[in-house]
């Protein structure tokens, strides 16, 4: 959720757009060149750091074909609960802003007809896909089949000499212009200056298999649907992350190794480093807020009081 913006020079007059990757099926996708593709980095604002209980408050996205910006969308959708302040603080969004505006139900089926014809690219893209593919599960909508590159992980590998890899801090260090920060359609299109830096660093004969290669991990949106799973606890974790209710469960890691432990589940997780619960202990004085491995959880059971 960090934004900026782009290239000082490369300010670009959108025009329409002639050709894209429709109907590109993902093995024709990975041979293809880059410069032969078209992209569209997308960005989102949410109400909150978990998917299911919290909503996307902001959509942004940028279509990119050869070499300047062909497109463009962007949204501001109301969530079912009221934003805290410190959620505002990250984004600039006020619940004001979004009192009026529609649900995201409303606009889900032209964003994902934007995104279809292209190479999805976002910063931190778990983070985004995760929220999207929540939102395509309760329309039941199919997911989008093209795989996700991440700017994160691809400025990892491409751009070392960075302090960190912050969207903000590629942002300055290439200085791009900043338009709006922490606003979806300046990082979208921040996320794409960011991705054609990272480009630049690679074979002018790159593929998006090499691309893929390079950031580490491939990125599928199957991967990251949630609320049809078929694991029975995680189903339990997800209707207890619904309805704010505790947790009864067995954690076979850590100094209670198999014990029945109470939680209060914050949100459930898919991520390519291991999916996960996000939750809080109660006997924890400090209440911290800790990750606890799917794989190892058993026997979910909610609390009801």
């Amino acid at each position: 959720m960090n934004k900026q913006n782009n290239n000082s020079s490369d300010t670009q007059t959108i025009v329409p757009n002639t050709s894209s990757t429709s109907g590109l099926d993902t093995q024709t996708a990975m041979k293809t060149k880059i410069s032969e593709l078209t992209f569209v980095a997308f960005d989102t604002e949410t109400s909150g750091a978990f998917p299911i209980k919290e909503d996307i408050v902001e959509f942004g996205a940028v279509k990119w074909q050869g070499g300047k910006e062909v497109d463009r969308i962007e949204f501001l959708f109301k969530p079912r609960r009221t934003m805290s302040d410190f959620i505002i603080g990250i984004h600039g969004i006020t619940n004001e802003m979004v009192a009026n505006a529609p649900l995201l139900g409303t606009h889900l089926q032209e964003i994902k007809n934007f995104m279809s014809d292209a190479i999805p690219v976002a910063h931190h893209a778990p983070f985004d896909m995760g929220f999207l593919s929540v939102e395509f599960e309760r329309a039941r909508m199919k997911s989008l089949h093209l795989p996700v590159v991440c700017t994160s992980l691809l400025s990892r590998k491409l751009i070392p000499e960075t302090i960190d890899h912050k969207l903000q801090t590629l942002v300055k260090h290439f200085q791009f212009n900043s338009l709006a920060a922490h606003r979806a359609y300046e990082d979208a299109r921040s996320c794409m200056m960011v991705f054609n830096k990272c480009i630049e660093r690679m074979s002018p004969n790159a593929t998006l298999e090499d691309v893929v290669a390079a950031q580490g991990k491939r990125l599928v949106w199957d991967n990251f649907f949630l609320l049809n799973h078929k694991n029975s606890d995680v189903k339990t974790l997800i209707q207890a992350v619904e309805a704010d209710k505790m947790v009864l469960l067995r954690y076979s890691k850590g100094e209670k190794k198999n014990e029945t432990r109470k939680l209060f589940p914050q949100g459930v997780v898919r991520s390519p480093d291991g999916d996960y619960l996000q939750a809080t202990d109660p006997e924890d004085k400090e209440q911290k807020s800790k990750r606890y491995k799917l794989e190892y959880i058993s026997d979910v059971q909610i609390e009801y009081l």
